[in-house]
């Protein structure tokens, strides 16, 4: 049976990466995003050197560790690298994170090709429900796309998405087994070799260092990249990936409420609607078949029985 703790693990990985935009929103007007990405990335890892010595964590076979540092690169550095460079480049978060809502269904169709888990109809059926909630929710905001919306904001959007994708099955197929201290140590390295090649190649590396930018720091290192990922990485060692995957779904509605409640942004009633068909979707997607109920003919007599 499913412990109290390990029930609200989904609840509260939505929330921690639903404040994701909180940093982004700090930081993105004082620092180039693979340059600030990069630094996020070195923070993290030493972080987790720190605590990896400190609770004398066993060092991962050396093609474990290969396995988790190309995890790192797709599930963290391409994944945020395209992510923050899009909107960095002018195009809408609400596009973005449209885009990044195609991930559920494409994370579902490797599982199923790659993993050979089986996905019921109802959970084909959930995961386009969950999508058609993302739509209603971020409708709002695609009203006026702008200038950012060009071929090579939305080619970065999509490699976004299929690198999260691709990341989070090669993390189910090969590193759920290991020690997830020190795979996600590995993972951030990966990640901090990625961004740090492509800040030296495309940007200036200039930072303006500032209460904003150290907040939106602090808060991506620690809340997101130790604390949702680490939750992440429990999910998908211990759950099926589509149903995981799933739980993106929830993200748009759960941001929109914090932007909602700590920025004064407009909250709709069609949002309301698309908030409450997400969260369908997301119940269809991730529903456990029923456990077979007890027989009655338990603790009766020989008449009752057989």
């Amino acid at each position: 049976m499913t412990s109290s703790p390990k029930r609200l693990i989904p609840a509260t990985f939505v929330l921690l990466w639903a404040t994701g935009f909180i940093g982004a929103r700090y930081a993105m007007p004082w620092a180039e995003p693979f340059t600030f990405l990069a630094v996020r990335f070195v923070l993290a890892f030493l972080l987790l050197g720190a605590v990896m010595l400190a609770l004398g964590s066993r060092r991962l076979p050396r093609r474990a560790a290969l396995h988790a540092v190309l995890i790192g690169m797709l599930l963290h550095g391409v994944y945020l690298g395209g992510v923050f460079w899009a909107i960095h480049q002018g195009l809408p978060a609400g596009l973005s994170a449209l885009i990044a809502g195609l991930q559920p269904l494409v994370t579902a169709i490797l599982a199923g090709k790659l993993l050979g888990e089986e996905i019921k109809p109802r959970h084909w059926v959930g995961l386009a429900v969950g999508f058609v909630g993302v739509v209603i929710v971020l409708s709002p905001k695609l009203g006026t796309l702008g200038g950012g919306v060009t071929w090579q904001t939305l080619t970065a959007s999509v490699i976004a998405m299929a690198g999260i994708s691709a990341g989070t099955i090669w993390q189910k197929r090969v590193g759920a087994s290991g020690d997830l201290v020190t795979g996600t140590f590995w993972q951030y390295v990966g990640a901090a070799i990625l961004m740090t090649v492509a800040s030296l190649v495309f940007e200036t590396q200039q930072m303006t260092v500032n209460g904003e930018l150290i907040f939106a720091m602090a808060w991506l290192v620690f809340v997101l990249s130790i604390g949702a990922i680490f939750l992440l990485m429990v999910m998908i060692r211990d759950g099926a990936m589509s149903k995981v995957a799933s739980l993106f779904y929830l993200v748009p509605s759960v941001t929109a409420v914090i932007a909602w409640a700590l920025f004064g942004e407009q909250l709709s009633a069609i949002q309301l609607v698309g908030m409450a068909i997400a969260t369908l979707g997301v119940g269809l997607a991730t529903a456990q078949p029923g456990r077979p109920r007890l027989s009655r003919a338990r603790g009766r007599g020989p008449r009752d029985s057989g």
